[in-house]
């Protein structure tokens, strides 16, 4: 099956929303699962190395998604939003997070047979 994440959020943004999306996602990839990932609006700080957990937060969701990527998730994350969103505008993705287009989430989402949007 293929499933479709898009992720909206700030990665952390006072709630837990990311960390149980990105577990979902793992345990999905770990059943076998063809899963896809693409992040717009503020979620896009996932993709850059400068975003951290703030104090206090005992969970990395930049190794989170890191290790999704490693495992052959794909993610592709709104090159627009780069300057427009995040509280790092501007800063680049790193490797495996491949900036993207809205013609590529149309395409993910036309042959995707489940979306989770997030």
């Amino acid at each position: 099956m293929s499933i479709l994440f898009i992720f909206n959020r700030a990665p952390y943004d006072g709630t837990d929303i990311t960390w149980n999306s990105l577990r979902l996602a793992k345990t999905l990839v770990k059943n076998g699962e063809h899963v896809r990932i693409f992040l717009m609006n503020d979620s896009v700080d996932l993709a850059r190395e400068s975003c951290n957990p703030p104090a206090g937060y005992d969970q990395d969701l930049k190794a989170m998604l890191k290790e999704l990527i490693a495992a052959k998730v794909e993610v592709e994350v709104c090159g627009t939003c780069m300057a427009r969103c995040g509280i790092h505008k501007n800063e680049p993705y790193y490797a495996g997070a491949n900036s993207s287009t809205m013609n590529k989430l149309a395409e993910w989402v036309s042959n995707s047979e489940k979306i989770l949007t997030i």
